[in-house]
Order: C-alpha cells, then sequence, then structure tokens
C-alpha cells in the first residue's frame, strides 16, 4: 500500500488547484503549473486538500498512486515557495556572470559559454563562482541545473569544473612515476 499516496496534499490559502478531469492546474503566487495525470488516478479536493486515489490495485496503478500525489504536492510547493539548486565553479579562472537574464561562463575554454535561461527559469550569480538556478517547476529547475553543469563536468584528478554545491568529487590519484 502507498503511504506516500494516502496523504492528503495541503492546499494553503492564496493557492487555486482546479481538477479536470486528470488534468490539474495549480495557481499562487509564483505562477501557474499545469500536468496531465494518468487515468487510473483521480483527485478530490475537499476541506483545503486535495486526496489522490487509484482506480484498482494493479501494480501501475500502486506506482502512479505515490507519484502522482508527489508530483501533485511538487506543484503546490512550486507556486508557493518555488524551488532552487545551486551550483559552484572550481578552477582557477573559472567564473560566471549575468549576461540579461542569461549566464556567461569561463570554464577554461577558448570561447566563454552562454546559456540561454528558458521560460519560467531565473539565474542568479551571487559571487563570481556560484549559480542560483530558480523556477516553480522542480522538473524544469533540475533539468536546466543539470545542463549547466554539464558545460564543464567537474574532473576527477584536480576538481576543476561545475558541481552541485555540496557535491563531493572523488579524486584520483593520476599516473605514477616511471622508475628509470
Amino acid at each position: 500500500m502507498s503511504r506516500i499516496g494516502l496523504k492528503p496534499v495541503p492546499v494553503p490559502p492564496g493557492v487555486e488547484v482546479t481538477i479536470d478531469d486528470n488534468k490539474v492546474t495549480v495557481k499562487g503566487s509564483k505562477g501557474e503549473l499545469t500536468r496531465e495525470f494518468h487515468e487510473n488516478v483521480s483527485f478530490e479536493m475537499s476541506d483545503g486538500e486535495v486526496t489522490v486515489s487509484r482506480a484498482d490495485d494493479t501494480r501501475e496503478s500502486r506506482a502512479l498512486h505515490g507519484l502522482s500525489r508527489a508530483l501533485l504536492n511538487n506543484m503546490v510547493v512550486g507556486v508557493t515557495d518555488g524551488f532552487s539548486a545551486k551550483l559552484e565553479i572550481q578552477g582557477v579562472g573559472y567564473r560566471a556572470a549575468m549576461k540579461g537574464s542569461d549566464i556567461e561562463l569561463q570554464v577554461g575554454f577558448s570561447h566563454p559559454v552562454t546559456v540561454s535561461a528558458p521560460a519560467g527559469i531565473a539565474f542568479e550569480v551571487p559571487e563570481a563562482n556560484r549559480i542560483v538556478v530558480r523556477g516553480n517547476d522542480k522538473q524544469m529547475v533540475g533539468e536546466v541545473a543539470a545542463n549547466v553543469r554539464k558545460v564543464r563536468k567537474p574532473e576527477p584528478y584536480k576538481g576543476k569544473g561545475i558541481r552541485y554545491e555540496g557535491e563531493y568529487v572523488r579524486k584520483k590519484a593520476g599516473k605514477a612515476g616511471v622508475a628509470r
């Protein structure tokens, strides 16, 4: 039995949830999110809470039950608080700078790399070696942060590159000296 799926999703004041068959729209102070859910899952709004129920007890329906509840909860949290992913840049001369709404990365290439912000995503560069990706869609924030990290992944010999804040990069020893 899905324990996550059984928990109701609390809807804070100022958030409007609209349920139309399997299409759920959530509006809040940080924007609006819409998602189409599987037909084996249904939603019911009552007393400021949304409950998620499944059609039957097949393996697929049980899996979708918890998933749908988690996705709906992320939508509600996204339109009230929003999500952020923090990245840090390590390496001599490696830095980031804002260029309008985009970021320009100098990460050891012969040219600067510009990363554009898709709709609903905002970049911040509080320091030259820190990047913050903000938005109301958790999936989009994670995907954009992964794409920024992909520009120059942290390498295992010196640890230079773009990494998530707090990410540990295991260092390798490198070449051993040859005795002559």
